[in-house]
C-alpha cells in the first residue's frame, strides 16, 4: 500500500470548506493543482479531474462517500480488486469555534498497487499546495466573532 496525506489547520467554518470543497467548476479558480473538474461533486455521481502534475491525462473517480462539512472519498478502481485509490477529505471542527482540522489522504491498495504506484510520482508537495489554496480561499470569508 502506498498513501500521501497532508492536514492543517483552516480558520473557517466548516460550512465555507465544504462549499469550496464540492464546487467542482470553481477548482481551478482557487486550486493551483487541478485545471478542471467535469461533473458535479454530488454522492454516487463519476467526475473527472484534470491535475496539473500530470496535464496529459484524466483522473475519472466517482464520488463514494459524501458526509456534508465532515467526509468525502473520491475513489477509483479496475476489476477484481487489481488496483483501488481512495481520495479522502475529512474535516474536523475545533471545539472552540476556531476553524477546522482538514486532513487530505489518498491510498493505494490492490494487489497490482506496488506495480503501479512505482509510476505515481510524490504528491506530497500538490497535497500541501492543495490545503494551503483551499485554506486561503476559505478565509476570504470572516469567521463568526471576527
Amino acid at each position: 500500500m502506498k498513501a500521501f496525506e497532508t492536514s492543517l489547520f483552516i480558520p473557517a467554518r466548516p460550512e465555507r470548506i465544504w462549499a469550496l470543497l464540492t464546487d467542482a467548476q470553481a477548482y481551478p479558480r482557487w486550486n493551483p493543482t487541478v485545471t478542471r473538474v467535469e461533473g458535479d461533486i454530488r454522492l454516487g455521481e463519476k467526475i473527472t479531474v484534470h491535475a496539473r502534475i500530470s496535464p496529459d491525462r484524466a483522473f475519472p473517480v466517482t464520488v463514494a462517500v459524501l458526509e456534508a462539512n465532515q467526509r468525502m472519498v473520491w475513489s477509483s478502481s479496475m476489476p477484481l480488486g487489481t488496483f483501488k485509490g481512495e481520495r479522502t477529505f475529512t474535516l474536523t471542527p475545533r471545539a472552540d469555534g476556531s476553524g477546522v482540522d482538514f486532513k487530505m489522504r489518498e491510498e493505494f491498495t490492490g494487489w497490482l498497487s506496488g506495480l503501479i504506484t512505482k509510476s505515481i510520482p510524490d504528491l506530497t508537495p500538490e497535497f500541501k499546495a492543495f490545503a494551503e489554496a483551499l485554506s486561503n480561499e476559505a478565509q476570504m470569508t470572516e469567521m463568526p466573532g471576527r
